[in-house]
């Protein structure tokens, strides 16, 4: 998950540098299709740079300003890109695209993209991986448990309000022409300083992004090996005397480092989307927490409670086979 978000900060940076010269060039110039081409391993170094040192970040609890930061990035760039959809339709003054999706060469091609979007789909919901540690940075009263409810539910339902209706604007606007993400793919050209403003903020969301899914892995590590042994004071430039600890050095920049390469030797991102979502979407979102609820609430085997769970997880894991199929497919 965090190589993917390494892999899209480098589509955004190129998405920058196209809009610029399509702006100055004009709409149908060649030679800006291949602006920034070169460029791409550099970008995701400096990203990975620049999670090195943030990743130095204890925990989510020292974290706050930082995921404050994120959320506000991305309500700023999936309002723009609602707004764009919306206003693209209002200009055509028709809908384009019908119920059947894009005509495709064959009915199998039409199946595997089905399947990878619905691994998309489950990408854009896998905030179960930072729930618990979230929930640990809680103050009760009210119970923690509370909150993360009232949490959740928002969370979904505003996420799920901007994801339907960036989507759906965008496949009105173009119809069958739909790029594979509105602000990269170029279904828009202007304003070009609009576009440039919605993909910079997809990239400082996605520095903070990156440590909401990071902190997690940091955190089970360090639990299990223990880090107090580790810790010394340092002289460091600007910033005087500092306790720093060699395990979380380590071991967190080792991480970064790791994501990063995965990043430059795979450097797709719809197709690695879906694979990841559909793989991850499973364990993460259904089966543990089911399995979890099934002890906590005492659900006895075999009664109809039992069955429709244990139905409901089934049916999601064949979806979830059927999108890494599509998404493996596709790739």
């Amino acid at each position: 998950m965090c190589s993917s978000k390494k892999a899209f900060f480098r589509l955004i940076f190129r998405a920058i540098q196209k809009a610029n010269c399509y702006h100055s060039e004009g709409h149908g110039t060649a030679s800006c299709s291949a602006a920034g081409g070169g460029s791409d391993v550099y970008y995701m170094l400096v990203f990975g740079l620049v999670q090195v040192m943030l990743s130095q970040i204890p925990d989510f609890h020292n974290m706050a300003w930082l995921s404050v930061f994120a959320a506000v990035m991305s309500f700023s760039y999936s309002f723009i890109g609602f707004g764009l959809g919306a206003a693209k339709v209002i200009e055509n003054g028709a809908i384009k695209g019908g119920m059947g999706g894009i005509a495709l060469a064959s009915p199998t091609q039409k199946v595997w993209r089905v399947a990878q979007a619905l691994g998309d789909i489950a990408y854009a919901y896998p905030y179960t991986l930072a729930l618990l540690e979230i929930q640990d940075t809680l103050r009760s009263p009210p119970a923690e448990s509370k909150t993360m409810k009232t949490a959740s539910r928002a969370s979904i339902v505003v996420t799920t309000f901007l994801y339907l209706g960036c989507g759906c604007f965008g496949y009105a606007a173009f119809g069958d022409a739909t790029p594979g993400n509105l602000l990269t793919g170029f279904g828009f050209y202007e304003p070009y300083w609009l576009i440039d403003l919605a993909n910079l903020c997809v990239v400082l969301h996605l520095l903070g992004g990156y440590q909401v899914y990071g902190q997690p892995a940091f955190a089970l590590a360090e639990r299990r090996f223990g880090t107090e042994a580790c810790v010394f004071n340092m002289e460091l430039p600007l910033l005087g005397l500092r306790r720093v600890n060699l395990f979380r050095l380590c071991y967190r920049t080792a991480y970064v480092a790791a994501t990063t390469t995965v990043a430059v030797w795979f450097p797709y991102f719809n197709q690695v989307v879906g694979l990841i979502g559909a793989f991850s979407f499973w364990p993460k979102v259904i089966h543990f927490p089911v399995e979890m609820y099934i002890v906590h609430a005492k659900v006895a085997p075999w009664t109809q409670r039992w069955l429709a769970i244990r139905a409901f997880s089934g049916a999601c894991l064949l979806i979830c086979v059927f999108a890494s199929v599509g998404s493996a497919v596709g790739s």
